[in-house]
């Protein structure tokens, strides 16, 4: 990597199909083009806030396919692993929920997770918080957590940010000072269509080198002299750059623990 100290990668849903997960926007695959429900007339409506107050039912239908119990990390994940181990990872941004990034070892102070996720939940009437394993049997089961205060009992909901949410505040406050130091910037598995998440591709200075791997070519990248695309398969992408790298026997180790942990 020569001078480079620190990166930041943007990621979305394509790291995390390689797990299983499905994205939200593939024709005839995706979340959306799959969810059959008479009681939505509109599948993001699952995600829209005023929704899920009148009717959590929808979402909790298909929160067992998009939480992390059910899935374990991949090779995306474990090259996040990988540049952390080596000491050049500044912050990942993901607008995933799944948890998988920390499941592969990421601590929190470099996961900002612009959507937020299932690690944490809040009762939507009291505002009591639970954690992930509060509510983690009721999502596996599909049925509607309700808050354990007996006085309450309102609906609990994932700290997941719904439409009609705000982002969480980390969100803001790190990237005014992330996007100053980074000198690479890696995106991987997004269409980039989500604002404002989209938009912080272009927060690097145009010297500093973006790398693209992608399924598609996406956003503003092209533009820019140093901007490189691996377009095609994420993992071949990422292996390639491996290689590229020399890190083959490193990101060896790392997947063989994970083998060892998961046996």
């Amino acid at each position: 990597m020569g001078s480079i100290e620190k990166i930041i990668v943007l990621t979305g849903a394509g790291v995390s199909t390689a797990s299983g997960l499905p994205d939200f926007r593939s024709p005839g695959s995706g979340l959306y083009d799959t969810l059959d429900d008479d009681e939505i007339s509109d599948p993001m409506d699952i995600f829209d806030i005023s929704f899920f107050d009148l009717n959590p039912h929808p979402f909790y239908r298909v929160a067992k396919h998009l939480h992390a119990s059910n899935y374990k990390p991949n090779y995306c994940h474990y090259f996040l692993k990988l540049l952390l181990e080596k000491n050049l990872l500044l912050r990942i941004y993901t607008q995933n929920i799944d948890g998988l990034e920390r499941k592969a070892g990421i601590p929190e102070e470099k996961l900002i997770e612009a959507h937020g996720s299932f690690a944490n939940a809040t009762c939507r009437i009291c505002k009591k918080r639970y954690t992930s394993s509060d509510i983690e049997g009721a999502i596996l089961q599909q049925q509607v957590p309700r808050c354990k205060d007996d006085r309450c009992q309102g609906v609990i909901k994932p700290d997941v940010v719904f439409f009609g949410e705000n982002l969480p505040y980390r969100f803001f406050t790190e990237q005014a000072t992330d996007f100053k130091l980074c000198d690479l910037l890696i995106v991987m598995g997004t269409s980039l269509q989500v604002y404002p998440f989209a938009s912080l591709a272009n927060q690097v200075s145009s010297s500093v080198p973006r790398i693209l791997i992608n399924n598609e070519i996406v956003g503003t990248f092209g533009m820019y002299n140093k901007d490189v695309m691996e377009v095609g398969d994420i993992i071949k992408g990422l292996k390639k750059l491996t290689q590229s790298l020399s890190w083959e026997t490193h990101m060896e180790c790392l997947l063989k623990k994970r083998y060892n942990l998961d046996s």
